[in-house]
């Protein structure tokens, strides 16, 4: 009867830290992605998820139109393809990479 109790508790503590090693750091993930695509703006820097740098010139509910070396090349994808933002006002600032600068204004 003992080594039943023992058991049970054994499992518990296994789904307890099975439930803090996983479920905890993906909703603070999420919530850190989610403040991101809200504070997504028009003039802003972004690297998408395949690692190309553009502007961002639209944004409507779901999508934006990122703009990719020049006035050229303006592609509308989904918010979701975002996978890093760097502030327009980060670039007078020096927060942006130079080498980032000209590739999203296509080597100008």
């Amino acid at each position: 009867m003992q080594s039943n109790t023992f058991l049970f508790i054994y499992l518990a503590v296994i789904v307890v830290v099975m439930i803090l090693v996983t479920v905890i750091p993906a909703k603070k993930e999420k919530k850190k992605r989610d403040e991101l695509m809200s504070r997504l703006a028009v003039g802003d820097y972004c690297c998408t998820t395949s690692g190309m740098y553009g502007k961002i010139i639209d944004i409507t509910s779901d999508m934006v139109i990122v703009e990719f070396g020049g006035k050229n090349c303006r592609i509308p994808m989904l918010k979701g393809a975002i996978a890093s933002v760097e502030k327009a006002n980060a670039i007078t600032s020096g927060g942006i990479s130079d080498e980032a600068k000209r590739s999203a204004e296509g080597d100008k």
